[in-house]
Parts: C-alpha cells; structure tokens; sequence
C-alpha cells in the first residue's frame, strides 16, 4: 500500500516536473479516489491547477490541507512550493509555525520555520526562531543566525536611536559572550562582529579584533585582514598606520593600484599635518613612514627600477604610479615635480613596454590632461614612431601586409591604441570634412586589414580590428552632426552593420546600431538587436531604457509593452530572488552579503526606470485594449490602480541607468558630464510625475462613468457623487504644478545631451504641441459634465461657464468607435466633429444623425484637432440623450493616454 502511495506521488512529481499538468492532475486524482486523506496528493492536485490557471481551486484545496496542519514532509514542501508560485510566502510561515508547535524537537522544521521569516523579513521573528533552534540543537551557525537577525533590526529600524542603543549592543553581547567563552570558530562569526562593531562607530575595537587572534581568521580572500584595517585607518584619520601598511603592501605587491592610492593620500595628509617621525623607536604600528614628497619619489623610482631589472615582463603600476604622482605634485604646485621627469616621455616609454596591450588606452587617457594642448600633435606623431606598421617591400602576397598596415595583432593593438588617443586629443574633430571622410577610409583599410588576423575566431569572439569600424562609425556621426546630412548616420549604420556580420556578438556594435535606428526612426531592426545583447538581470535596469525610451516615442506600442513587460519580470521577480539569496547567505554564513542584498533589492524597488516602465505599461495597456478586448473601467479594476493613492517612492528614486555603456573616445568637452547626469534624472523625473498623475486621473475617469440618477438625488449628491469627485478635484492641482514644473524645467534647461548621452523624454515636445494643456483642459471639463449629467435638467451658471470655457483635444484616426468619414468631420457613433465650422449649432448630418459643429483651431494635422463648445453647445448637452453624453465622456478620457503617443515626433 504504501508502495503504492510512493509510486503514484512519483508520477505526479514527474509530471509537474516535465510541465504535463493537466497528467498531474489526473494522477492526483486516481491517488485520492483511492487514498482519500493522502495530503500531499491534493497538494500535488493544487500545484497542478495553479498552473493551469485556475488559482482559486487551488488556493481553496490548499487551505483545506492547511487547516488540518500536516507535518508530513511531502506535504510540506509541496505547500511551501505552491504558495512561493502564488507568491504568497507569508502563508509558508503559518505551515511550519503549526509544524513546531505539534514537533517542537524537530531541527528540520525549526530552520525551516527561520528560513520562511527570512523569505518575508521578519527579523524579529527570525532572532526568536535562531535562538529557539540553538536551544535544541547548540551549534554556533544557529546562534549566530539569531546575531545576524538582531543586526537585520538594526539596519532596517526607522529609528537609527534605538538601533544604536538596543539591537547593535545587544548584539555585540551576544558575541562577546561566545568570544569569552572561546566558541568564535568560524571566519563568517568573526565578520559578522566586525560588521556590529563598524555600526556601532567602534573603530577601535573592531582594529583590535582584526589585530588579534580573531583576525587570523579571515583568510578567505587575498589580503581580506590588510583592506579591513585600511578601511579602519582612513575613517579614523590614522594616517602614520595608513601610509606606513600602503608602504608595506606595495613592496609585497607593487602592482595594487588601490595602495599606491592610499599611499599618495596619506602622504599629503601628513604632508599638511607636518607630521615628524619619533627620534626613537618604530614610526608606528605598522611600520616605516614616508612624510616627506622626496622619498615618495625615490619609494616610486625604485619600484620602477625594480621592474627595469626583471628578466620577465614589467607590472605596470609602478610606471602609472609616476603620473600619478606628477599629476598629484602639479596640483599643489611643487618643483618636484620635474624630478620625476616630462609626462610626454613617459607615456612614450609606458607605450613602449604595454602598447600591445587592450589596457594601455585606459591606462594613459586618464593623464592626458598632462600634455599641454601644443603638445598633442607631437605626442601622437611620437607614438606612431614605435608602431611597427609593414613598409611595403614584402609585398601584399599570402601572408603579407599592404605599405602602411600592421603585419601581427601586437602591432595591431598598438597602432589601434595610437588612433584611440588621437581622437581622446580631439585631433578628429579638428579635421575638416574631406579630411574626416580620407579618415574613414583609412579606418576601414585597417578594419578590413585586421579581419585576416581572426579568421579562426569563434561568432562569439571579438574580431582584433573592430574597434576601427566602430570608430569609423563614430566619425560618421561626427559628420552628421556638423552637417545635419541624414545621409551620414545611414553610412554609419552600413559600417556596423558590416561590422556586426564578421563579430555576431560585439555588444558595442549592436548599441550603437539601436541608438542610431532610433535616430533615424526605424525601429524594426531594434528589437532583434536588443534581444540579441541577451541582457541578463540587473542590465534590465540599467540599458533596458535604451528600448523603452524609443519604442513608444516612435509609435510602436506593441513593441513598448512588450519592451516593459520584459523590464517588469525582472523587477517583480526580484523580491522573490533575493529572498533565496538572502537564505542561501544564512546557510553558507556569508553573513557580509546579506545586507548587501537587502540593499540591492531596496535600490531596485526605487529603481526610477522600474517607476517609468510600469507607469508606461499600465498607460500602453489602456491605449492598446481599453474599450476594445474590455471596458475602460474593467482595465483599470484589473490593474488594481488606486488613484487615490501614489506608490511611487519620489523621495528616494535612485537612477540606475548605465549612461556610459557605450565605448566613446571623445575628448572632454565632448563627453557626458555629472550636470548632464543631473539634468537628465530631473527631466526625468518631472515627466514621470505628469504621465503617473495623467494615468492617476484616468483611473479616476474610469471610476466615474455617468450613471442614473437615483431618486434621492439630492442626498446622493452630497455623500456619493462628492466622495467620488474628491479624489479627482485633488489630483487636477497636483497635475497642474507638475506641468508648471515641466515647464519652467524647458526654459531653464537648454542644455541638449551628447549623441552617445541619456535619451531626453517627450516632455519638451508634449509641451510645445499644446498637448499637456489639451490634457488638463480635457480633465477640468469632465467634472463639470458629470455634474450635469447627474443633476438632470438644473444646471447652474457656474458649470455652464466652465464648459464653454474649456477645451478639448481630440484624436482623430486613434481610438474605436471613430472612424474618419471625410476630409473635414470626424464621427462618433451617429455624431459628426466637424474640422472646420464658424458656428456652432446643432443640424440633420448626411448620415440622418445629430451633427456637432466645432471650431476648429491652431491644428497640427493630420492627427489632432481642438474645439470649444460654444453656447449652442451646452443647450444641446442638455437635451441631447444619455447615450451621447457618455460616450463624448469616454472621448475625454480616452484621449488623456492617447495624445502623448499619437502625436509623434523625431527622437532628436
């Protein structure tokens, strides 16, 4: 029998397994014809019909095993498998909440119990669970689960008072007590004291304890001690100890370039002390210390002599460390300076030794700052003279390189690194057009050139030369910047395109391919390049704007809602995934990680492009499927829009954008600056407060569709229809000050973006094209309207004034139900908007419906027009019936969402 019972719970898990549902189902079924109470058939069962999509018989045939509280283990873990895919965790708790109380000695359940508050970050919870599972089973990763869950309290309490005079000390006692005792047996508890002690301010303890024998303990990663009390050294301003380990780790490892850093910092901070060493005795703890600029600069020259003197190849920080410190004494003003020698020679030199390297570009353009401007030309034409390019004499036969072409990929890589440099030095842009158009050519002579070299490269590697096709494509771009010839991008778009058949997998090329589609408003291709950079997690976050940002503006808003849905699986499955790291951060005792994933999933939920994409894809499935596949009121139920309330955390969005994923090789003036990184997350952000309060007000729209007046209209008028217009009259002035924000944000930033820069939102255009004060005047009509339509006959003064007042914008060829009928109406139902009309009145249209006369003004055709509704207008509201009056109310509102996207422009 009970073989039996295992064999068909097998078959149901391998069913549920292959993604055979509906077998599963049925298997679960014949196990409970026979076996009545076999618990976990009937959760197998649930999971089966969750997914299948029928969610209510499952979560009702869960809870009829839940009530009963098994304790089984396949029932268990089935329960907590449905409930994680229902996303409900918090009801995995209560399973193994029931499971403890009827077996409190059980090990499993009391960590399974810990693991579940930990999925649903009850802290507290999870410090009482720790404990009581220490108390059953005393091993130490219990007890410091329960420390680690008092340190949780702490991070996460609003009040950082009592985060510093309860939990961080009551936790500190807890590990001292064990510390006393002599139990500290793990790396992980050692690290996890010295995060309370680094909380607590206690920088001097937590020095003791890395000095100590504890700190023996941390051996995990490579000089893990020596970073610690570096980190500890610099907070607490002690510069002797700071410079003097610095000293001691670069003659260990000259090539750490955080040392040389701390090293180059602390002398001048002793430098500006006039800090003296002891007449006796050690300098410091640490060691010797260096005070003085001379002996950094013979420390630094001797570590360079060190390198010339090896037999092997030289480590380059000891060579950058020389710039470093030039830039560093330049700074200050110091003669010493020149004793280290002219930074032209020794970038020449530092070319010589490593540039045959990819690195070598990174490492000098971050000192060419140190080349005075006279000496760029005389700098590149230096370096050329150590480029080892062929001559010509050997001819251009099976092997052989053409005159003036590197013969091998060192020689490659240098002549590439040449070229990168000179157009660092802004010596591309001085070019005039015939000489930048012979630079393109020359630029695919070596492109095409290099190809040879990586003939045997697989389509996922890179070919050596692809940095000259994209920099052919840059100066293309150049061109058409300086010209405003569409034609140039077009050129740039054949350079990658023929770069990307010889390296398929070169994300750089695909980048700028999708930027430059955008541009030019072809957006086919763009969707086939993103899905090929295979972004994964977070990168959907920090380039999925790239996608998002364009799809809508160019009218492709199928395309928008898919490009959002993609960037909102991440975002929502991120609570979900971070909950699983967080618990496998438990079990291992990566004690350190855990607040570093809370802090991810924190920035991520204030992420401001998760704040656009679901804004954005809520307004899209409005636009695509309101009034069409359901009512504009069941699409908002269905999105459980609030409007009353705004989710949206404005105070602490983080922009989490890569603005520099893109390789540029632009000088300075050129590039991407922290005011333009500002000035985006501002326009940002104020475009994102006018489309959240438009989709805010539409929900609201949706929650007042014209409805019979009851017979005690009078009370209804005062409890109900009032209550339902409150959440409207208070969102129309918050829209208003954001429009006035968004406004006085395009006059004072004129600044535009660089090419390769963050992409500027429709906010500029939405607002010159009158589409914004369409938008409002549309809303400020509607209440009005309603008032009328739910007083009957009455209507005062006042509401009349406001309608005649008001003007609407509408959409033409856009929504259902409206179609086109001839040059100068549009038709709505029965009823006629007609382009063009000096009066307003009221007439038998050729249809045999009532025609509605408009005047018509200021269009930007084809796709909008503007009226006002004229005296004659309101008598006819009146008398016109309910029908209409609805649906010119469902016009209203419709066209909130669909002007900012029918009325489209060029991105640039």
């Amino acid at each position: 029998m009970e073989e039996e019972r295992w064999l068909g719970l097998t078959d149901s898990y391998d069913y549920l397994d292959n993604g055979q549902n509906k077998l599963a189902i049925q298997q679960a079924d014949k196990l409970l014809k026979k076996h009545k109470d076999l618990h976990c058939a009937k959760v197998l069962k649930a999971i089966g019909l969750q997914r299948t999509g029928r969610q209510e018989e499952a979560f009702s045939l869960a809870q009829e095993v839940t009530v009963l509280e098994p304790t089984d283990d396949n029932s268990l873990q089935a329960l907590t498998i449905l409930y994680r895919e229902m996303h409900r965790p918090e009801l995995v708790t209560k399973l193994y909440e029931a499971a403890v109380r009827k077996v409190p000695s059980s090990e499993e359940y009391h960590s399974h119990l810990f693991m579940a508050y930990a999925r649903v970050g009850e802290y507290k919870k999870m410090q009482q669970a720790g404990m009581a599972l220490y108390k059953i089973v005393p091993k130490n990763p219990y007890y410091f689960w329960s420390v680690m869950s008092l340190l949780m309290q702490a991070i996460s309490a609003q009040d950082e008072k009592l985060a510093q005079t309860m939990f961080l000390p009551l936790a500190e006692r807890m590990v001292e007590k064990m510390v006393k005792e002599e139990k500290i047996e793990a790396e992980a508890e050692v690290q996890l004291y010295f995060m309370i002690l680094e909380r607590l301010g206690k920088c001097v303890e937590a020095l003791e304890v890395l000095r100590g024998p504890l700190g023996d303990k941390l051996t995990s990663e490579l000089q893990c001690r020596e970073n610690k009390c570096m980190l500890l050294y610099r907070r607490l301003e002690q510069w002797t100890e700071c410079n003097a380990l610095s000293l001691k780790l670069l003659l260990k490892n000259p090539d750490d370039w955080q040392f040389y850093l701390s090293y180059f910092d602390s002398l001048f901070h002793l430098i500006d002390q006039s800090w003296t060493p002891p007449s006796e005795g050690q300098h410091c703890a640490e060691g010797e210390v260096h005070n003085a600029v001379s002996q950094a600069v013979c420390f630094v020259e001797e570590r360079v002599r060190a390198e010339e003197e090896k037999e092997q190849r030289p480590l380059r920080g000891p060579y950058l460390s020389r710039l470093e410190l030039i830039r560093r004494l330049r700074e200050r003003g110091l003669s010493e300076a020149t004793q280290l020698g002219d930074p032209l020679e020794l970038m020449v030199q530092y070319f010589g030794k490593f540039g045959d390297k990819p690195c070598c570009i990174t490492d000098l353009r971050i000192f060419l700052d140190l080349l005075q401007p006279d000496q760029h030309v005389q700098f590149t034409n230096r370096l050329m003279e150590g480029v080892p390019l062929n001559s010509g004499e050997e001819g251009e036969g099976e092997g052989g390189a053409a005159a003036g072409l590197p013969s091998d990929t060192r020689a490659l890589q240098r002549h590439l690194c040449v070229t990168q440099l000179t157009r660092n030095l802004g010596l591309h842009h001085a070019l005039d057009t015939p000489a930048k158009m012979q630079l393109i050519t020359h630029l695919k002579a070596h492109y095409q050139h290099g190809l040879q070299f990586g003939k045997s490269c697989l389509k996922t590697e890179l070919q050596f030369s692809d940095m000259y096709c994209l920099m052919a494509a840059h100066v293309f771009i150049d061109l058409w910047m300086e010209s405003g010839d569409e034609a140039m991008l077009w050129q740039s778009v054949c350079v990658l395109e023929e770069g990307l058949t010889h390296s398929p997998s070169n994300a750089q090329f695909k980048l700028l391919l999708l930027l430059l589609f955008c541009r030019l408003g072809a957006f086919e291709p763009v969707v086939d390049l993103y899905t090929s950079l295979d972004a994964k997690h977070v990168q959907h976050d920090t380039i999925g704007y790239l996608l998002t940002r364009y799809a809508e503006a160019l009218g492709q808003f199928a395309a928008a809602s898919q490009s959002c849905n993609f960037s909102l699986r991440f975002f929502h499955s991120n609570q979900k995934d971070t909950s699983e790291y967080i618990i496998q951060a438990y079990k291992y005792g990566a004690f350190e990680k855990i607040p570093e994933f809370i802090a991810f999933r924190t920035r991520l939920n204030h992420s401001l492009h998760f704040a656009q994409v679901r804004t954005e894809r809520m307004l899209l499935d409005l636009f695509l499927e309101a009034d069409i596949s359901s009512s504009l009121e069941d699409s908002v139920k269905a999105m459980s829009l609030s409007p009353e309330d705004d989710d949206i955390p404005w105070d602490c969005l983080r922009d989490n954008r890569d603005l520099t994923v893109m390789v540029s090789w632009d000088p300075p003036d050129r590039q991407l600056t922290e005011a333009h990184k500002k000035q985006s997350v501002e326009e940002e952000t104020v475009w994102l407060k006018v489309r959240s309060l438009t989709l805010r007000l539409i929900g609201c729209l949706a929650l007042l569709s014209p409805t019979p007046p009851p017979q005690n209209s009078e009370k209804t008028n005062e409890n109900g229809v009032a209550s339902k217009h409150a959440p409207l009259h208070k969102l129309l002035p918050q829209l208003e000050t954001a429009l006035q924000e968004a406004a006085d944000f395009t006059q004072t930033h004129t600044k535009t973006y660089p090419v390769l820069g963050p992409p500027a939102t429709r906010m500029g255009v939405a607002l010159q094209t009158g589409c914004c004060s369409c938008q409002l005047s549309a809303l400020r009509l509607v209440p009005p309207l309603l008032e009328m339509d739910g007083a009957g006959q009455t209507h005062t003064s006042h509401t009349l004034t406001e309608i005649s007042g008001s003007s609407v914008a509408i959409t033409v060829p856009t929504w259902g139900g409206v179609s086109k009928r001839h040059t100068n109406s549009t038709h709505l139902g029965p009823y006629t908007f007609l382009r063009h009309g000096a009066s307003v009145n009221t007439s038998r249209g050729e249809t045999g419906g009532r025609v509605w006369y408009g005047d018509i003004s200021q269009l930007p055709p084809p796709t909008v027009g503007i009226f006002k509704i004229g005296e004659t207008a309101k008598q006819n509201y009146k008398n016109t019936n309910k029908e209409f009056r609805g649906k010119l109310l469902t016009v209203f509102r419709n066209m909130l969402f669909i002007w900012p996207k029918s009325y489209i422009t060029h991105p640039t």
